[in-house]
């Protein structure tokens, strides 16, 4: 298994991999042109190949491991060398490459111990394409999809650990797009469709642990008392003083509901003065 949970992690097992193939003993006399489609003996290409990924020169390194590949298909060479350009690919922000060598690795050899690097890459790699919120996020649910597949395949290992990690900054992320579309529809005055998208945040198991949960309790709060939904409003002006009392959106909250004449029974924690002048100017 080659744990990694980071790029200078990856580095780590890209050196690992190499670490574990003989060396030729020419390699102090390793050629240094591009390749040539010619046949060659196997070390001479992988150690060329693993030279060029030293110097982080990717597309070259790329080529050499393919060659390693097309001469010797099924070979323990083969199969390192595939790891190899995942990584290179990776390296070089060619993410379609990268997932392609590792779904290439996974249909290949399914049962390898190495099995777990590729799964992990292939998360990662589309983990690393994940966009603001205000554009689309078909990388961030097919980055949610691929690291769950690494935390139920390979559970207790460090790719699992990291995977766990990442899903929480996925679920924020898919959180925040929700809100970003909420307040949205509340600015074109739909408050329905808004508070929709603030339910979701509040409902979804996944994203009641994020940062937009507060946010979305007082956007609740707020288009509630936009539609006279008094009741309403303060329900969850409840809740968000009992979960997140010090939360400046609590604190905007308690004044909102203060100034109609429901001010909740929690005050806000930190600095209660500079409120309470805020609700009574003067």
């Amino acid at each position: 298994m080659l744990p990694t949970v980071s790029r200078s992690g990856l580095t780590a097992a890209a050196l690992l991999i190499a670490a574990a193939v003989a060396v030729s003993g020419c390699a102090g006399n390793r050629e240094r042109t591009r390749l040539a489609y010619e046949e060659r003996p196997v070390e001479l290409l992988y150690s060329t190949g693993y030279e060029r990924l030293q110097l982080r020169r990717w597309s070259d390194a790329i080529d050499y491991f393919q060659e390693v590949e097309r001469q010797h298909p099924y070979s323990e060479w083969s199969r390192r060398a595939i790891l190899m350009q995942v990584y290179a690919h990776y390296q070089d922000n060619n993410y379609a490459e990268a997932i392609a060598a590792s779904d290439r690795f996974i249909q290949l050899y399914p049962g390898s111990p190495s099995a777990a690097y590729a799964f992990y890459m292939k998360a990662i790699c589309y983990f690393e394409q994940i966009v603001d919120v205000g554009r689309d996020q078909a990388a961030t649910e097919q980055a949610l999809v691929a690291l769950r597949d690494v935390m139920n395949r390979y559970p207790g290992t460090p790719y699992a650990s990291d995977a766990m990690v990442k899903i929480d900054m996925v679920n924020d992320q898919l959180a925040g797009k929700e809100m970003a579309v909420g307040r949205w529809y509340q600015s074109q005055n739909q408050p329905l469709a808004a508070i929709n998208r603030y339910r979701t945040v509040i409902d979804n198991p996944a994203f009641q642990r994020t940062s937009h949960t507060p946010e979305a309790l007082y956007r609740l709060v707020e288009v509630y008392l936009s539609l006279g939904l008094r009741e309403e409003a303060v329900r969850n002006g409840a809740v968000l003083g009992h979960n997140f009392p010090g939360s400046r959106w609590y604190q905007d909250a308690y004044v909102l509901l203060t100034n109609e004449g429901a001010r909740p029974a929690v005050e806000p924690e930190g600095e209660r003065e500079s409120w309470w002048r805020r609700i009574l100017p003067g």
